[in-house]
């Protein structure tokens, strides 16, 4: 007779058969079901059913199978006199082991076409219900659901005869993680799919189709689950001192920053990744047009549209060319060999790109610690569906601030004096740009590109000054975006002062009147958009 029990039931079945036999050779007895026990028993590896130990055949198509006393007691049953008293006086034989992993639900939701009802049945019951159990009786009992630990569990068993009580709360935590991130996938389905009441004391079943549609799009349930693999190790944090890891957002492939592909290059810092981040966003604004991004401590300090992504990066290198010293670059094409030779030109610390030649990467090899990312396919219409930021105590979330696709039409002009073809359409350029700048922002456009940017300043005025200062003559003849609306008329007049001939602005001040004032003395042509874009 087996020495100790161990169940197996996995969907993962990478080493099982080996793992299985070791633990036989050590004279473990092993339980198995459905898949997992055909293909031991395929393998010549002896297998008991879970359904001679129960003496309950599996029912209702296979959703009831581990789902029993001589399971659970066998799992959950401490060494204590009343514990084993209650096996002893039911026949049941305790279970040392249980290796289990579950099938990823992601998988089954991400098949096209998917229906709810399909989702629902791949639902995994029984085998998180083993996890968790296994995972709360640590004290006696090893869990196991991933397959890289098989052979530090049966080399600590070869060794001591069983499995460290270290290595067995460890193995616990993994398992308590594993069955998390599986409850996590599955809320966030349900969610998303499942209407739901945004108030439960007016839910009712008369809720119509309209009704229901929203309820069911309302992200800011009462509990959010946020789900985070570590996809890599950063280089270190925000300082040098201090350490850092990525964590994506769900299963590969992996979406956005987290799925770019690091070509060459030193590993990744923490603010790395936040100046990509901002490079992809603004990207993201400029569909189908040569754009080139180049991004110091999350700000732009120079954004161009071009010919070719060369003429591109040459424009929004020179908006600001001593910021552009060890900056992060955005590219929204192919990196070619033109383009590389000019990037290695200036100090950068990273560019991304949507893909890049041979003869590119020849060129930016050179360099050897220049990063060189490449972003997964579908960046422009695989957007954010929430946006959160962590502070002390707790974390905020908002809907994100996507892309808007805004014409001349829908802006209010609000002067004597309209834009002209040209003016509108780079006010319509600039306020893509201005919305991804530290508030309090402004952008200064020109020539399809940033001529000067003012971010992050504590009075709007501030802003229109430094970006005066940075565009400098280039000022003359360009237009202004501002993220919000004008709170006294001396911005408009320190963007007359610069050269600035038309104005770009959500308008809602109770002194918007005084800045039209200001604008039709100057002769500048102003819009309001009614949408602001602060960015804090």
């Amino acid at each position: 007779m087996a020495r100790h029990r161990a169940i197996i039931s996995v969907y993962d079945k990478t080493g099982v058969v080996e793992f299985a036999q070791a633990l036989t050779d050590l004279g473990f007895e092993i339980l198995s079901t459905g898949g997992t026990a055909a293909a031991l028993s395929k393998a010549g590896v002896p297998v008991t059913l879970v359904s001679d130990v129960t003496g309950f055949p599996e029912i209702l198509g296979g959703r009831v199978k581990t789902l029993h006393p001589m399971i659970h007691a066998g799992i959950l049953a401490r060494t204590t006199r009343e514990h084993q008293e209650d096996l002893e006086r039911h026949g049941i034989t305790p279970i040392q082991l249980v290796a289990v992993n579950l099938y990823p639900f992601k998988k089954t939701i991400e098949k096209p076409g998917v229906t709810l009802e399909e989702a629902v049945e791949n639902i995994d019951i029984g085998g998180p219900t083993m996890v968790r159990a296994a995972a709360k009786n640590f004290e006696r009992v090893t869990v196991v659901t991933n397959p890289d630990r098989y052979e530090e569990i049966i080399s600590e068993l070869k060794a001591m005869g069983e499995v460290s009580k270290a290595t067995r709360a460890k193995l616990a935590v993994e398992a308590f993680r594993h069955t998390a991130e599986y409850d996590a996938a599955i809320t966030g389905y349900l969610g998303a799919n499942v209407p739901q009441a945004t108030d439960a004391e007016n839910a009712t079943e008369s809720m119509d189709a309209a009704e229901s549609m929203q309820a069911s799009e309302n992200p800011f349930a009462p509990v959010v689950c946020v789900r985070g693999t570590k996809a890599f190790d950063l280089r270190y944090g925000e300082n040098s001192h201090q350490m850092g890891s990525f964590y994506a957002l769900g299963e590969h492939p992996y979406s956005g920053i987290a799925g770019a592909r690091l070509l060459q290059g030193k590993p990744l810092s923490f603010n790395n990744i936040l100046d990509a981040d901002a490079a992809l966003r603004i990207m993201r604004e400029f569909r189908n047009e040569p754009v080139a991004v180049v991004i110091k401590h999350t700000n732009p300090c120079g954004v161009a549209i071009g010919s070719d992504l060369e003429d591109a990066y040459v424009k929004a290198r020179e908006a600001d060319p001593v910021s552009a010293f060890g900056s992060i670059v955005g590219l929204s094409g192919i990196l070619d060999l033109d383009t590389a030779t000019k990037i290695v030109e200036t100090f950068v610390e990273g560019v991304l790109v949507k893909g890049v030649t041979d003869e590119a990467l020849r060129v930016l090899s050179k360099k050897r610690n220049l990063r060189v990312l490449i972003l997964p396919r579908n960046i422009e219409d695989d957007l954010p569906k929430l946006d959160v930021r962590w502070v002390d105590g707790g974390f905020i979330a908002q809907s994100p601030d996507i892309p808007q696709d805004l014409n001349i039409e829908d802006l209010e002009v609000v002067t004597e004096r309209h834009p002209n073809e040209q003016e509108a359409k780079w006010l319509l350029s600039a306020f893509k740009v201005v919305k991804h700048v530290k508030s309090n922002a402004i952008v200064f456009w020109k020539n399809d590109a940033t001529v000067g940017v003012g971010a992050g300043q504590m009075n709007r005025v501030g802003s229109v000054k430094i970006a005066a200062e940075h565009a400098g003559t280039k000022a003359l003849g360009a237009v202004m975006a501002s993220d919000a609306f004008f709170p006294f008329r001396d911005g408009i007049d320190a963007a007359a002062k610069a050269g600035v001939t038309a104005v770009i602005q959500p308008g809602g001040s109770i002194r918007d009147k005084e800045s039209i004032e200001a604008a039709n003395e100057h002769g500048i042509a102003m819009v309001f958009t009614g949408i602001r874009h602060f960015r804090h």
